[in-house]
């Protein structure tokens, strides 16, 4: 068993004490990011944070442990930038000026998301403001913010997307939102896509991570999985984007 599959057998093990059951998925941690108990409280301490306090449009993943973050950023008044699950039908804006606040709690879901938000192709977020946050959940997290999530590498394809679209930077701040029992007191080895978080936000604490490492690499076509470009329509826009001189 390589390092990567025994921490997250050892993670999931201790996980599935805390973790809430998906409707779908159950218990399956290798198909979807848990919420858990003091989710609550891990997103109040995000909220307080002057990252979120200061951003206007965040990027946030589709894990079930945020969907209460996004209900609280639309509250917020702030724009939120996010996927489908699997990034199958591509990016959405949840615009809370455009959306009734009655409608808020339903449109922080995955089913609400695409019947009240807006479905954007890439070259629509090449013309929106730079993304101000990004926040994701995972599977595990080590205190240098080297994520280890599922193993499919949604967010490291988001990020590189997002980058290549000049609306991320190495200097765009990155969040995790984990359950204290994710967070790792050993080595996790990040590969050169692989997207490092500067802060990781639990139930009882905040980490704040020292010169993380971002990805400059955009999207490495000869190492994407075969099944991601089958599956991922944005990915084969940004191709052709990239093949026509380049996005934006």
């Amino acid at each position: 068993m390589d390092q990567k599959a025994s921490v997250r057998e050892r993670v999931w093990s201790e996980l599935r004490q805390v973790a809430l059951p998906d409707s779908r998925h159950h218990f399956d941690f290798g198909e979807f990011i848990a919420d858990f108990v003091g989710g609550e409280q891990a997103c109040a301490r995000l909220r307080a944070d002057r990252c979120y306090r200061e951003a206007r449009l965040i990027f946030i993943t589709p894990d079930n442990c945020l969907e209460r973050l996004r209900f609280d950023a639309l509250r917020d008044g702030k724009t939120v930038l996010m996927t489908t699950y699997g990034i199958r039908r591509g990016f959405w804006v949840l615009d809370p000026a455009a959306i009734a606040p009655d409608l808020h709690l339903y449109a922080a879901t995955l089913d609400g998301m695409e019947r009240v938000g807006r479905p954007v192709d890439l070259r629509a977020i090449a013309g929106m403001p730079p993304v101000d946050y990004l926040v994701t959940g995972t599977g595990a997290i080590n205190l240098q913010g080297v994520r280890l999530g599922k193993g499919h590498g949604f967010f490291d394809a988001e990020w590189g997307m997002l980058y290549r679209l000049g609306r991320v930077t190495p200097q765009t701040p990155v969040a995790a939102v984990v359950h204290d029992c994710q967070v790792l007191d050993e080595p996790l080895h990040p590969e050169i896509f692989d997207t490092v978080a500067d802060l990781v936000f639990t139930p009882t604490r905040t980490l704040r991570v020292k010169a993380p490492h971002k990805p400059t690499c955009g999207i490495l076509w000869d190492r994407l999985d075969p099944r991601m470009f089958e599956t991922i329509p944005p990915l084969q826009e940004l191709q052709a984007l990239e093949a026509q001189g380049g996005p934006g």
